[in-house]
C-alpha cells in the first residue's frame, strides 16, 4: 500500500469514528477534516465498507438518524434566521 493510500484509509477511519463518536453530520465532518461533503459521503458509504464493515454499519445508523431529523434541523435553522432578521 502506498503512502497516499494509507493516508486516505486512515482519513476514512478517522471520519467514521468522528461521525459515530459525535453523532455528527456529513457537513460537520467535512468541515472538521477539511474535505468536501462529497468526499466524506463517498468515503463513508462506499470505501469504508471495504475497510471496516462493522464501523460502516455504525456510521449507517448515525446517517439514518440524521436523515430522519434533517427536516427538523432545517426548520430550526430557518426559525433562527428569521428571529435574527426581525429582532
Amino acid at each position: 500500500m502506498t503512502r497516499t493510500q494509507q493516508y486516505i484509509e486512515n482519513r476514512i477511519l478517522e471520519e467514521a469514528r468522528y461521525i459515530v463518536d459525535n453523532m455528527t453530520t456529513v457537513r460537520d465532518t467535512a468541515s472538521k477534516f477539511g474535505v468536501s461533503k462529497s468526499t466524506v459521503h463517498k468515503d463513508i458509504t462506499q470505501k469504508l465498507l471495504d475497510i471496516n464493515s462493522g464501523l460502516a454499519e455504525e456510521v449507517a445508523i448515525v446517517m439514518d438518524l440524521n436523515a430522519e431529523v434533517k427536516h427538523i434541523r432545517g426548520g430550526l435553522s430557518t426559525q433562527r434566521k428569521f428571529k435574527e432578521l426581525y429582532n
